[in-house]
């Protein structure tokens, strides 16, 4: 991310530092290379990139030589041009540092090379074989080249535009299709403008026509609706002039021609559409085989369509006809979980015990096997499972059956315990108790598992123990989410910088405590080829330190981190986009700017993006800000403005306008929505699915209602309910297309739902997360309606409701068959429980399951989830430990009340000891259990171990109990928990507290070592790291340096494996006293800095 491209830059300085090193005795009168001369004068004339262009061409015909370096350097003494080396690596520095991050001027250059250069260019990003040229003992790493200039903001569209322009003309179309496609790809769809394909070449040959079609139809979903439509037009051109066709009467579409158009046949006028021989749909056949009363015999055949059978009639197949279909619809996507429950126990209807085999060909239907039948299964079986292929559809099993499994594997007694064969986001399921049980792990078993932050704590502390490669680590799936700061701090400097991509790469696994830790090593040991984006994970004034001259490199790299998640306080993001404003003088001239500003564009004040976005820049601006998920109000008030300035009124856009402003649709009142209602409504409720899952504002789920409303057929039922004439009930097709917007219709009219229409569509309106108490109580009383009593409901039934069935009062939850853990985990994935309906769950389930507290196993406790929050004390006493220590990061996850809260922490203690010796992974796999700790208990933790609390456990600590922590504590919360504290919380501390608290949210230093004054190392530079230039220095920071420490042993890691306290090399306690002289004098003075 923060490597910026540096190839250009060194190459040549190589280059020559290697003709100095062999020139012995010059010879003037030996010509040079006609090429090698022409290199020479694009150095005189500083057209750095040219020169590298012509070497690399020179050097794929040529054997290079020592003479030839020396040749050269004669050549441009004789031109009266005196470089010394370090004179021309800055001057070609600064030149070729400026066309990286001056886009428009490198596409320039480009326009400008000669067709022999321009050639090579392109071969240069097309060819994937020859990776390096070797001059000697110099390496010009030409495949470093092509992955930064590909990944580069800005430079990226250079390349595409200037392929567009003159590739065509130099390589054949195969070659320039296939760096178009490349460069396309890494661009989301925002170059693909309505004026590009018009630029394409009308006549391609066959194969490059299919590859670039290809890439378009990836494209699709991420271009505009304007794109769309000329990219349309074009396709169609090629095909219609290469089809046979010479009668109109004749459609040049045929099946080929759609498989090439994919997603475009949409735009096919109406006229093609009826040329087109007509074929059945799957819908037309599933009417057909349940009219005719043969679904047994037909199953097999019906594919996706069997999705749309009810529950009655899955009820009425045979388990023979499930079987005998097993192949089918072990493939089908889209059934929804009470559908797979059904099937799942058709299709086991005669199995006592699972076997391996049965459930290996159950494929998206494992998921309806019950957590009780896989606890049941024979082990050997289960590992198995784990082995083969349908161990990719464990990840769809719920906690509770997860856990299930899990809890076959461990069983007490048993020699081996299976966890090892655990992959993927499964593997997250495993205990802290149980890691320390398995002796097997290494770094080759770990590649392929997910790990919760935990879980990689312990594993990386355990196998640093064995690993004295920092890299087998780092490099290893998850394990740097374990990495913790006493480990950054503890790296050398050149093993810190020889292995820092291992974090960069994997940032968003890092939490921003990590990211603050290695922002302070950085600075320590390399302030002058500091990753920018750690700028803004120190302290605020840190940012003073970014020049003018770096700002483009300095935004790039912000613009391609996760700056909410890096800066977590608001002042300090203000702060930070205050410098980022700065840089950008409050303005965005062009669509190179904008990649170059990336994410940062979501940041950006209301002002500069109703101001400072130039017209030209706009059209990208756009595409950008569509994806930002959580624009302000006043950000989002400023692109309605400026759509409003730039579009005019929403009743006079076009279709295709109205399409590519989709997700701005929701910035527009009700008023001016019913317009767009009126005119497109079908464009209204596409918009409005493309966001299901996410909340809406009210105008605009009614603007979508009404269009549905005034669209749709309004036909009355035939034999209405008592109260229901002249009423329009909703539909299926209305259910369907509203979506979220189905929040919007009255109880009366969801009371005159019909039978059918209430069974097809439970599901979906169980999923409406805007229905209120009354809308949920209607829909409650249309399912006792036509299931009858809650008593006579199945599991299927109560797994279908979602949050219907949060409307079941006390009595009618007691009426429920509770006594399956999987019906009650379903009904514990909601969240809006009240306490005596929670309670209600809890009974209903030990009563009809006939368990008493301490028989649970781990999976019910998985299972019953927030209804765990309704024990009391004495009933979360009465869990036994041995279920409990295996789900404790479950129970973590819960935001139950103080109490019991303290209850489980007690039980935490039984498990992981006394409070006063637990270790950051036991922290954190308590989660909120952590807040049930005492005063006594917290002011007894070491403030090392501040870090390792959940931020979900620092909100729920009440506010009496926090105020007990000192300040010193506070101070080292870290910005992720520093952030996480309440209001409540705040206004119970002193002054003191408060100022550690922003000292934390600010990302201060901590650590002692960290007390000296950021200048106090010697700056280091590295080839693999960037070097963006020196970093100035914060005004008033001292800039003393700090004398090395030198330690007799060489290990990257701390005290796993050494201790050393008189002469360490790496610092890291109170008792580090290896500072030089002059820093030791302003120690006192820089303290009041930092």
């Amino acid at each position: 991310m923060s490597r910026e491209p540096r190839t250009y830059i060194l190459f040549l300085f190589l280059f020559l530092s290697h003709g100095m090193a062999s020139h012995r005795v010059p010879d003037s009168r030996q010509d040079l290379y006609p090429l090698l001369q022409k290199m020479a004068e694009e150095i005189i004339d500083g057209s750095y990139l040219n020169a590298l262009l012509d070497l690399i061409q020179f050097q794929s015909s040529h054997g290079w030589t020592a003479d030839l370096s020396h040749r050269v350097l004669e050549y441009l003494n004789s031109r009266n041009v005196a470089f010394t080396i370090p004179s021309l690596q800055a001057a070609m520095e600064n030149h070729l540092e400026q066309r990286l991050y001056q886009p428009q001027k490198l596409l320039e250059d480009l326009k400008e090379t000669d067709a022999q250069q321009f050639r090579t260019a392109m071969k240069c990003l097309l060819e994937d074989k020859k990776d390096r040229l070797e001059l000697e003992d110099v390496v010009i790493d030409l495949g470093e080249i092509r992955k930064q200039a590909l990944q580069s903001p800005g430079v990226n569209r250079s390349l595409f535009l200037i392929t567009l322009e003159r590739c065509f003309q130099v390589l054949n179309s195969l070659e320039c299709v296939e760096i178009l496609g490349r460069v396309l790809k890494g661009s989301s769809g925002s170059f693909l403008q309505p004026d590009i394909p018009g630029k394409l070449p009308r006549h391609l040959q066959e194969d490059a026509f299919k590859n670039l079609s290809a890439v378009f139809r990836d494209l699709y979903d991420q271009t505009s609706a304007h794109s769309q439509r000329a990219v349309y037009t074009w396709m169609t051109g090629i095909l219609q002039t290469s089809s046979n066709a010479t009668d109109d009467s004749v459609s040049w579409v045929s099946a080929e021609n759609l498989w090439i158009l994919g997603r475009y046949m949409v735009h096919l006028s109406f006229e093609e559409i009826t040329k087109i021989s007509p074929v059945e749909l799957k819908a037309n056949l599933l009417d057909i085989a349940t009219e005719n009363q043969t679904l047994n015999e037909t199953l097999g055949s019906l594919s996706d369509a069997v999705v749309g059978l009810t529950h009655s009639q899955l009820e009425s197949l045979s388990p023979e006809a499930v079987h005998g279909a097993i192949s089918t619809l072990n493939q089908v996507s889209g059934w929804a979980k009470s559908q797979v429950i059904i099937l799942s126990a058709k299709y086991l209807a005669h199995e006592k015990v699972l076997s391996f085999y049965n459930v290996s060909q159950m494929g998206v239907l494992l998921a309806g096997v019950g957590t009780q039948a896989f606890y049941s299964m024979d082990r050997r079986d289960l590992l198995q499972v784990l082995r083969s292929t349908i161990s990719l559809h464990v990840s769809d099993l719920s906690p509770a059956q997860q856990q299930g499994v899990l809890s076959k594997m461990i069983e007490a007694g048993d020699t081996v315990s299976g966890i090892l064969e655990i992959q993927g986001a499964f593997f997250k399921e495993v205990s802290l108790f149980n890691l320390r049980r398995e002796p097997g792990f290494n770094t080759t078993v770990l590649k392929e598992k997910e790990l919760r932050r935990s879980q990689a704590l312990f594993l990386f502390e355990l196998l640093s123990k064995t690993t004295r490669r920092p890299e087998e680590l780092l490099s290893t799936g998850q394990l740097v989410k374990g990495v913790t700061c006493s480990h950054i701090d503890a790296m050398n400097a050149d093993s810190f910088l020889a292995q820092f991509h291992y974090f960069e790469n994997n940032l968003s696994l890092l939490s921003p405590y990590q990211v603050n830790c290695l922002a302070w090593k950085y600075w320590e040991v390399s302030r002058s080829s500091l990753p920018p984006f750690l700028l803004a994970a120190l302290p605020a004034h840190y940012l003073a330190s970014v020049p003018a001259s770096q700002c483009v490199p300095f935004l790039i790299s912000l613009g391609k981190s996760r700056l909410d998640s890096l800066v977590l306080d608001t002042h300090k993001k203000n702060s930070v986009l205050r410098k980022v404003q700065q840089c950008l003088n409050n303005s965005i001239a062009d669509e190179f700017m904008v990649d170059i500003v990336g994410d940062l564009l979501c940041h950006l004040p209301a002002a500069t993006i109703h101001h400072g976005v130039s017209p030209r820049a706009w059209a990208t601006a756009l595409h950008r800000l569509r994806d930002c998920p959580h624009l302000s109000p006043e950000q989002k008030a400023a692109v309605r403005l400026r759509l409003l300035e730039q579009q005019g009124l929403p009743g006079n856009w076009t279709a295709e306008t109205t399409k590519d402003l989709g997700p701005f649709l929701v910035l527009f009142s009700g008023d001016e929505l019913s317009s767009i209602a009126t005119k497109f409504p079908d464009i209204l409720q596409q918009t409005a699915s493309k966001m299901a899952g996410t909340l809406l504002p009210k105008e605009f789920l009614w603007a979508v209602f009404e269009s549905v409303r005034n669209s749709s057929e309004k036909s009355l039922s035939s034999d209405p309910s008592p109260g229901c004439h002249g009423v329009v009930a909703p539909s299926s097709g209305d259910i369907f297309t509203l979506a979220e917007a189905n929040a919007c219709w009255a109880p009366e009219d969801l009371l005159c739902m019909e039978e059918h229409t209430f069974i097809r569509n439970v599901e979906l309106l169980g999923a409406v997360r805007g229905f209120d108490q009354p809308q949920l109580m209607t829909l409650k009383e249309k399912a006792v309606q036509f299931w009858d009593m809650p008593s006579y409901w199945k599991e299927y039934h109560i797994v279908s409701l979602g949050r219907i069935a949060l409307a079941l009062n006390e009595s009618e939850l007691e009426q429920l068959d509770l006594s399956s853990i999987d019906t009650v985990a379903s009904l514990s994935q909601q969240t809006e429980w009240t306490p005596g309906q929670a309670k209600s769950i809890l009974q209903g389930f030990l009563e009809d399951a006939g368990y008493r507290i301490q028989d649970l196993k781990s999976f019910h406790l998985v299972g019953l989830g927030t209804t765990l929050c309704a024990m009391n004390i004495t009933e979360v006493s009465l869990i036994k430990i041995s279920e409990f220590r295996v789900v404790v990061a479950r129970i973590g996850t819960l935001l139950c009340s103080t109490h019991v809260l303290a209850e489980f922490k007690r039980k935490a203690e039984v498990v992981f000891g006394d409070p006063a010796k637990w270790s950051g992974p036991v922290l954190q796999e308590l989660g909120t259990i952590a807040a049930g700790l005492t005063k006594e208990e917290l002011q007894m933790l070491d403030k090392d171990l501040m870090p390792y609390f959940q931020p979900s456990a620092i909100k729920c600590l009440p506010a009496e109990i926090f105020k007990e922590l000192s300040a010193e504590q506070i101070a080292s919360l870290g910005p992720e928990n520093a952030a996480a504290v309440t209001p409540a919380q705040r206004r119970q501390l002193s002054v003191l507290q408060l100022q550690s608290l922003q000292r934390a949210l600010d990302g201060a230093k901590t650590r002692s070592w960290l007390d000296t004054p950021p200048s106090a190392s010697p700056a280091r530079t590295v080839s693999s790291a960037s070097t963006l230039g020196l970093w100035t220095q914060p005004d008033g920071l001292a800039t003393d340096q700090r004398e090395d420490c030198i330690c007799p042993h060489s290990s990257p890691w701390p005290s796993a494996f050494v201790q050393c306290t008189h002469s360490p090399t790496v610092l890291g306690g109170p008792e580090d006293t290896c500072y030089s002289s002059s820093l030791q004098n302003s120690a006192t003075q820089l303290k009041e800095e930092f």
